[in-house]
């Protein structure tokens, strides 16, 4: 399946988002919106797959790290690399590495992308997964 992410840069992406994890997380997983809503939303980039609003998450900036957060993909959609399409949107976007620093486990992920061909000096904007970055 090829998909394109964006960075959402008006309110009705975010609210896309917002609904795309709404459904995962409270509708699947039966997590109160209490809490799967909170503060950093106003504060967080918002990335979106632009199929329908399928997959979305969010990304968090600290202390001179990036925090990739919230990854939602709806059932329908699982299992087709959405979620993994994600995280590589924010490499595209040369942010994941930092995203990756607290997280060892997932720094493994991102060799072994890295193992498959995915090379930095290709990266741009208009990543799709399914094309040559």
């Amino acid at each position: 399946m090829t998909a394109s992410y964006k960075i959402c840069e008006s309110w009705d992406d975010v609210v896309k988002c917002i609904a795309v994890r709404s459904i995962v997380f409270c509708g699947e997983q039966h997590i109160s919106y209490q809490l799967e809503r909170d503060e950093h939303d106003a504060s967080a980039t918002h990335i979106l797959c632009e199929l329908e609003p399928v997959a979305a998450a969010r990304l968090r900036f600290f202390n001179g790290y990036a925090k990739l957060e919230r990854i939602a993909v709806r059932a329908p959609w699982r299992g087709q690399g959405l979620g993994h399409g994600l995280t590589q949107f924010m490499r595209c976007l040369r942010l994941l590495r930092d995203a990756l620093k607290p997280r060892p486990r997932l720094r493994t992920s991102y060799r072994r992308g890295a193992a498959r061909g995915l090379s930095d000096r290709n990266a741009n904007r208009t990543c799709r997964l399914g094309l040559a970055l």
